[in-house]
């Protein structure tokens, strides 16, 4: 008999749900990019005067807190919080009776702002909210949105910069794959605060221009905000069931080269190992795949590492960033 490593799994994707600055939900999000749209504004959340890059991607409040303040409780709370929220409700909108029995998520920065307002207000002198740190930890908004629509589920968080999301996914579908869970909430937030976005800038990884990835002329990325989840599920239990099944994750790789802190290395062996893994995991051969959404930061080290990567793996074959 063949172990559930042998026969793995097969990972639906039954329902989303996404709030950015492109829109409000997945029709909307989908308009802009088929449009093209511009979504990068001037920085008005903080100063900005000393930093080499003064623009990012931001979700308009307006819209985002238009609902926030029914109840005392939820005014408290951070405004990532709501983005979870935001997405989260559309996601069970579509599968009001999907019920994980996990919430795999990825995040950076959590609500990072409410603890740079509270180490300041702490450092100089001031009186502290509590509400400030009992609302700063990264796991707290995705509770926040489970809380909200009755979602009784461990959540496990995982940072690792730029890859969280993915790497919250990806993780999420293995677990399906190996017979671990039937159902996961899977995906990533993140809020834009100045800790986040200075430091990029003093990495000199941000740009003061458009983000051009890929480009001869790239000058790095430009930093953004938003929330995305996904409603995986074994796709036999979808099927049973008569979910809507609106795509499959088919293969996940994972790797790290362990060059430096912040720069790949070159020879582009990070990146290509964790491609030859999605690759054998989903059965495919580099000439199956007929389209790559690159990392592409825009950045001169990174586009370098990973376009030798594609290429070598795929040679010809369209790659493009959501990044830009």
């Amino acid at each position: 008999m063949k172990s559930k490593e042998q026969n793995p799994r097969r990972v639906a994707i039954v329902a989303g749900g996404i709030v950015s600055p492109l829109g409000f939900g997945l029709t909307e999000t989908l308009q802009s990019l088929q449009q093209g749209r511009d979504c990068v504004t001037p920085v008005s959340t903080f100063s900005v005067e000393k930093t080499r890059c003064k623009t990012a991607a931001q979700i308009d409040d307006g819209r985002l807190l238009s609902n926030a303040n029914r109840r005392r409780q939820e005014r408290r709370l951070h405004r990532a919080s709501y983005m979870v929220m935001t997405a989260l409700a559309e996601l069970l909108e579509h599968a009001p009776d999907f019920e994980p029995e996990i919430a795999i998520v990825g995040t950076t920065s959590g609500g990072m702002s409410f603890g740079e307002n509270f180490y300041r207000t702490l450092g100089n002198g001031g009186a502290c909210s509590a509400a400030l740190i009992a609302n700063y930890p990264p796991q707290k908004q995705i509770v926040d949105a489970m809380e909200k629509f009755g979602i009784n589920a461990p959540a496990q968080v995982i940072a690792n910069a730029c890859a969280s999301g993915t790497n919250a996914i990806g993780h999420a579908s293995n677990a399906i794959r190996t017979g671990r869970y039937q159902r996961i909430l899977a995906g990533g937030y993140d809020a834009l605060s100045e800790l986040v976005f200075v430091g990029f800038d003093s990495l000199q990884a941000a740009t003061p221009e458009k983000c051009r990835p890929f480009d001869s002329n790239r000058s790095g990325m430009v930093l953004g905000e938003g929330a995305a989840l996904f409603a995986l599920e074994e796709f036999e239990s979808a099927r049973r069931r008569g979910a809507e099944i609106l795509g499959e994750i088919i293969g996940y790789g994972i790797s790290t080269d362990n060059h430096h802190l912040t720069q790949p290395n070159p020879d582009g062996s990070g990146p290509r190992r964790a491609m030859e893994q999605a690759l054998a995991q989903a059965e495919l051969k580099p000439n199956q795949v007929g389209y790559i959404n690159a990392h592409g930061t825009a950045t001169v080290l990174n586009d370098t590492a990973e376009g030798k990567a594609i290429m070598e793996l795929f040679g010809e074959v369209p790659v493009s960033s959501t990044k830009s």
